[in-house]
């Protein structure tokens, strides 16, 4: 029992709060910084970032969160979980450039696979495991890390994926053998090693390491809930180990969280935003007014302040229950910028309600010693409703829709019209938008924001970067031209800055994985388009090219997932409004000529449920968003999307309801998993199911890719078929991306030709 609450957070962003790990990384990888000078800037950072915590008046400072490109995969080696393709590469390589091979991949050795993480915008590099895979635990950086905090009179409590989770998150690699294989039969040889990291741990003084169990957070069989049981009664039984906290991130533990109480671990952490429990219903489960409650009431994964008020009133009735109760974040805050004080051009009365992750570990401590001390006058008084100012037209033409504005003309008779109008042949080959920025053009847009650069001298510029990209595409022998997308910075962040109801950040940067890093706008009101947004760089690509050129938008829902939201109203009525302002863009690139119009969603897959209960509904407005958008465009104007693959059947499902003349699905390394569900699930529409991923350097031969088509032809008729890369190539340089298309048309008129030989009938 006690009368004095804790406080604590989960995990902290660590790019730095001016992107030092990116600049670093890439400056590293391109030669022109040495590894001891990354190594001092990773060093930096975390010792910033402890000594930062530690200030705050967090009672417990979490370890261990540094990653110099993602979390997953440094845990995957902490055990020595080696892929076996790339155990070969490991005797000859530094093990920082190991590491950095396995995650970005080299021509001879594709990366491994990057998978979207919990719903979030961040990627992990999925780890492979084989029947053969073994464990050696590799702890030298993670005591290194906190031998120097203890140094400097900090105790840091360790961060480390749990071992359950971290088999789940793993695949079953291409050199197994067995098709029956799981990745969970390899937890025997694994929980030794963790064992090894608690006597570690607790040798150099650690008193607490915390678990972090996310996939419990999901709907799991009898079999991965009775392994979640018996790794936490083996290891809450280790002869020597530190407290183990576990913790259930992105959602509500449900089974699992019984199973966690009755075995000896001693503090269990909840996310209490995104799984809001009643106490009393929390009160039922045996053994848990013998735990520590880390109570995750501070959102890690949105910006909007905590409601003091009501969390406080929360909190008290949760301590009858739980008398051992320290206050949380719900998540890692890795998922928000880092201080909110650095902006300058947010409006007052929206930044006014808004924490980033410095106001968050204050907004933590702050309701700690409320909790512990009790409230002063101010927390005391419930606050009154804040409401921005709302746009009526807005709200108006979102309750005159109609069923009918969510419907085009059937597929079949749309299809016949395409086909006249664009005369394309059988698998046209395409990319899915954008081309690489290179340092002129950033350079360019940064000028023009910073006042240096003229509107009239960008603009040249821009149409120079236009009319160079569709040159090199004809003379690549693309069917279906893009303009590059040279004008925009982020996929969302563009269109954002063009429509009114959002705010921007200046420095609010989220890491996405690796040195990528995205600065999602912030959605606060009415969202509504004062002017066309595409219309004139689309219109002047198209004027420098008799093949089509396709306009390139953001979904609807892409643009909700990938935003700080609102949480004034449901996501489906913000989801609409996005789908006027995408439907009106829609028409007036119809009206400027432009016949083929891609709506990428490759975030619908972001915001599904962790659990069964509620996919049916968001899938529906979800689809119904969509349809909205792209349900005023006429039948011969060919609508395209832009999805991620997902191991769900009711999105396999959606992807047919959306309605889309063709589907561009991320597939690559997955690509017979896709295919099979394509196949069984009956797709009547076009798809593109991407065939070498645009996020590696490699560069696919012609006989790959040739492969791949062909496998797709297996699920697809060619005369639905298309060629194109996984994604947009914005990341890539030029010397990479043009072999990999004209490879690409190579492959894809290999497959044309061979069709074309067949006899007929």
């Amino acid at each position: 029992m006690t009368s004095t609450f804790g406080s604590s957070i989960l995990g902290y962003p660590r790019i730095g709060p001016h992107r030092e790990l990116k600049r670093a990384l890439e400056a590293y990888w391109h030669g022109t910084a040495s590894q001891a000078e990354l190594k001092a800037v990773a060093r930096d950072l975390q010792e910033d970032t402890w000594s930062e915590l530690a200030a705050t008046g967090l009672t417990q400072v979490p370890g261990n969160t540094f990653s110099f490109y993602d979390h997953v995969l440094d845990n995957a080696l902490l055990f020595g979980a080696v892929p076996a393709r790339f155990a070969e590469l490991e005797s000859d390589l530094d093990p920082l450039d190991f590491y950095f091979t396995m995650a970005r991949g080299r021509p001879d050795f594709p990366p491994l696979e990057l998978v979207r993480y919990f719903g979030t915008n961040y990627h992990y590099r999925q780890p492979e495991l084989d029947e053969h895979t073994t464990f050696e635990l590799r702890s030298d950086a993670v005591l290194d890390e906190f031998a120097r905090a203890m140094a400097k009179g900090i105790e840091l409590r360790p961060v480390v994926l749990g071992p359950v989770s971290l088999l789940l998150l793993s695949k079953v690699g291409p050199t197994s053998t067995r098709d029956d294989f799981d990745t969970l039969e390899l937890l025997d040889r694994l929980l030794p090693e963790y064992e090894k990291l608690f006597a570690q741990l607790a040798r150099a003084g650690a008193t607490c390491v915390q678990l972090d169990e996310p996939c419990f957070t999901e709907d799991r069989s009898p079999a991965e809930l009775e392994a979640l049981r018996s790794t936490y009664e083996t290891l809450g039984h280790a002869p020597l180990r530190p407290r183990l906290l576990v913790t259930g991130q992105y959602g509500w533990l449900g089974d699992a969280l019984p199973i966690l109480a009755s075995t000896p671990v001693e503090a269990l952490g909840l996310d209490l935003v995104a799984g809001k429990v009643n106490p009393d219903e929390l009160a039922k489960i045996p053994g848990i007014k013998r735990k520590r409650v880390y109570a995750g009431v501070v959102d890690g994964r949105n910006v909007w302040r905590v409601d003091r008020y009501n969390t406080l009133t929360y909190l008290n009735k949760l301590k009858d229950v739980v008398p051992d109760l320290v206050v949380s974040t719900s998540t890692s805050l890795l998922h928000v910028p880092y201080d909110l004080l650095v902006e300058y051009d947010i409006p007052g009365d929206v930044a006014d309600r808004l924490a980033f992750a410095k106001q968050k570990v204050g907004e933590v401590v702050a309701l700690a010693k409320a909790l512990t001390d009790g409230p002063s006058e101010k927390w005391r008084k419930k606050p009154t409703s804040v409401h921005f100012k709302l746009k009526h037209a807005v709200r108006a033409r979102v309750n005159a829709i109609k069923p009918e504005d969510r419907v085009r003309a059937p597929y079949e008779q749309r299809r016949v019209v395409q086909q006249e109008r664009l005369g394309l042949p059988l698998v046209p080959a395409t990319t899915l938008g954008s081309f690489p920025q290179t340092d002129e053009v950033r350079q360019a847009r940064y000028d023009l924001g910073q006042g240096r650069l003229e509107w009239p001298d960008y603009y040249k510029r821009i149409q120079e970067e236009i009319e160079s990209t569709i040159r090199l595409q004809e003379d690549i022998g693309l069917d279906v031209l893009v303009h590059g997308e040279h004008e925009r910075n982020d996929m969302v962040q563009y269109f954002a800055e063009l429509l009114e109801g959002y705010a921007f950040t200046h420095n609010g940067w989220v890491q996405a994985y690796g040195s990528r890093a995205t600065r999602p706008p912030i959605l606060y009101g009415d969202v509504a388009r004062p002017k066309p947004m595409s219309v004139e760089w689309i219109s002047y690509a198209q004027s420098l090219t008799d093949k089509p050129v396709k306009a390139i938008l953001t979904g609807p829902v892409t643009m909700l997932a990938r935003s700080y939201v609102r949480q004034d109203q449901p996501l489906h009525e913000t989801a609409d409004q996005l789908a006027l302002v995408v439907r009106d863009e829609i028409a007036d690139l119809e009206a400027a000529g432009i016949a083929i119009i891609q709506v990428d969603e490759p975030a619908i897959r972001e915001l599904l449920p962790l659990r069964d209960d509620g996919r049916e509904e968001y899938l529906e407005w979800a689809v119904d968003a969509f349809r909205l958008a792209t349900g005023g465009a006429k039948p011969e104007t060919q609508i395209h999307t832009h999805l991620t693959y997902s191991g769900k059947t009711s999105v396999v499902d959606a992807i047919e309801r959306l309605d889309a003349d063709v589907t561009a699905i991320v597939a690559t390394r997955s690509i017979e998993w896709v295919l099979d569900a394509i196949k069984e699930r009956a797709l009547t529409r076009g798809v593109g199911p991407g065939v070498y991923e645009s996020r590696s350097a490699r560069i696919p031969d012609i006989d790959e890719l040739d492969e791949l088509l062909t496998k797709a032809a297996e699920s697809v008729p060619l005369d639905r078929l298309w060629a194109n890369p996984d994604g947009g190539l914005k990341t890539r340089h030029y010397w990479q991306l043009e072999p990999s298309l004209r490879n690409l048309v190579a492959a894809a008129r290999r497959l044309r030709r061979r069709a074309e030989q067949q006899p007929q009938g």
